[in-house]
């Protein structure tokens, strides 16, 4: 916990894995999951699975499990490249093969706050070349700016066999809220009354309220309320995740929302997913960092986001977008409200 506030803003790592068996990562046993997040200082506190993949909700935000990749994310001060030394050693038992990593994160409300290795990009970059296998030789850092006080953190690592193909079929959407409407704001706060209903039961009832139901209707929804506020969901959706959290205190409130759509039909597709997201919070200010196979699609994101956000009283400040090997592009974005 910083002195001034809970650090919204998460640290996101995902890794990428080669094996012989089709279940792959699912097969780590529980307690070996544990011990990477003990590492990472956090813990489950409630769960979901289906064909494809398994989803943890973590005492600060989530865990989500492939056959062939992992996806941790974790906000607080949590030390989130802690956890890639604990998770190679019990991947090296199972013969599988990391080739491919990626991190990522926005900038920091409290970054004084944060200790080692995230006390700088600086000091992360360093961490991740000295941990990472020499077989991830592609390697690139960046920070890409903006005209707020919010950049985006990228680093990329990858193999040959990646950096020749990077992934296709999918993007990945990252969206940063911050100043979130404080009537909207107080939904992912526990009411009077509430201290014998469960985490599970406070978070379902703030699912519902708040709307977040309505963002992806196909999808199951593992939800959870701490106390005395917060809020994080895993949404499932056949082969495709997506995650909220939710720090609503006034003075640094900070919601997230993040998800997969494909490839074929993303425009449309992340128009409404973002809309939908940022009319739950009405944030005054938000950015949005698209991850996807190629740069032809850049006119075609920037267009959907802000179709997304114009309607909602939301300008665009700034856009960049820079390639990365094995990841493709990733474009930025931020807005701010009008009425700020």
């Amino acid at each position: 916990m910083a002195l001034s506030g809970f650090e919204g803003f998460e640290k996101r790592l995902e890794l990428h894995f080669s094996g012989d068996d089709p279940l792959g990562l699912r097969l780590l046993p529980i307690d070996a999951i544990q011990q990477v997040l003990d590492a990472v200082q956090c813990s489950i506190v409630s769960a979901a699975s289906n064909l494809h993949f398994d989803s943890y909700v973590l005492s600060e935000s989530s865990l989500f499990i492939y056959p062939q990749k992992i996806i941790i994310k974790t906000c607080g001060t949590t030390q989130l490249l802690k956890s890639i030394t604990c998770l190679l050693n019990h991947t090296a038992f199972m013969n599988l093969h990391l080739h491919h990593c990626r991190y990522t994160r926005g900038s920091f409300i409290f970054p004084k706050a944060q200790p080692f290795p995230h006390t700088s990009f600086t000091e992360e970059v360093l961490f991740l070349e000295q941990t990472l296998p020499t077989t991830l030789c592609y390697r690139k850092a960046r920070v890409l700016p903006s005209k707020t006080s919010h950049s985006w953190h990228v680093y990329t690592a990858t193999d040959l066999c990646m950096a020749a193909a990077p992934p296709a079929g999918e993007l990945t959407v990252e969206v940063c809220m911050t100043e979130l409407d404080r009537v909207l704001a107080k939904r992912f706060y526990r009411r009077k009354g509430e201290c014998e209903a469960t985490g599970h039961e406070a978070g379902k009832e703030m699912t519902e309220l708040s709307g977040i139901d309505g963002i992806n209707p196909r999808a199951i929804i593992c939800d959870f309320a701490f106390e005395p506020c917060g809020y994080s969901m895993n949404g499932l959706d056949r082969d495709r995740y997506s995650t909220i959290h939710v720090t609503p205190e006034d003075g640094y409130s900070y919601a997230s929302f993040e998800c997969v759509v494909r490839a074929a039909g993303a425009e449309e597709e992340i128009t409404d997913m973002i809309r939908r997201a940022a009319r739950v919070f009405r944030p005054g200010s938000i950015s949005v960092s698209v991850c996807m196979q190629t740069s032809d699609n850049d006119g075609i994101v920037w267009k959907a986001v802000t179709d997304a956000l114009k309607p909602l009283g939301m300008s665009c400040r700034s856009r960049v977008a820079e390639g990365f090997p094995g990841v493709g592009t990733v474009s930025y974005q931020t807005f701010i409200s009008r009425r700020k």
